[in-house]
């Protein structure tokens, strides 16, 4: 599968079989987002794979605020804890920013990371789809983050049970521009 393959075939699946995902399987999918670029190279992103009865209170719990998450996350074998490390993205060794965007760049290395996952996951026949809808404060306090942490999105894996056909995209004429 190329990178367009990948690319142009992963979609948000929002529905999955029961069929559990291997921790092997979830380990080698971490390994490839592993190589997800991050700022001077922090890599701060961290996961963490909820099953069971955790999973399923994440699901009840926290997600009132968009209850179609909470039927995502309990339909999905695993649900991934995308956190990141705090004040390391976009900082210099004495903790200023190093650019105006402040500490802007950890959600964008978190991006990244999330991305590559997701790609990963569908490089491997599994499905995801990244939300960012949930209370990430009662999310937090279930997930016993240590201090220095912060949840970012919350992304069921498994195996899909839906095949979603891809949304119309705008074409590249109001994509791009150039300038000289």
């Amino acid at each position: 599968m190329t990178a367009k393959d990948c690319i142009l075939g992963r979609r948000s699946i929002r529905k999955f079989k029961a069929d559990a995902v291997s921790h092997e399987l979830l380990a080698e999918i971490v390994e490839t987002a592993s190589y997800a670029p991050s700022w001077k190279h922090t890599q701060i992103t961290r996961y963490i794979a909820v099953e069971g009865a955790l999973k399923d209170q994440i699901a009840r719990e926290c997600t009132t605020m968009y209850p179609p998450n909470g039927n995502i996350i309990a339909a999905a074998p695993v649900l991934m804890a995308v956190t990141i490390i705090k004040n390391r993205s976009g900082y210099e060794r004495d903790g200023s920013f190093s650019t105006p965007r402040g500490d802007g760049w950890q959600m964008y290395d978190a991006g990244i990371a999330s991305q590559c996952l997701c790609l990963a996951a569908y490089e491997k026949g599994l499905g995801s789809v990244i939300l960012g809808l949930f209370d990430q404060k009662e999310a937090e306090s279930l997930l016993q983050l240590p201090e220095d942490r912060e949840l970012v999105a919350l992304i069921p894996v498994g195996y899909p049970d839906e095949t979603p056909v891809a949304p119309r995209r705008k074409p590249v004429e109001e994509l791009l521009s150039y300038q000289s």
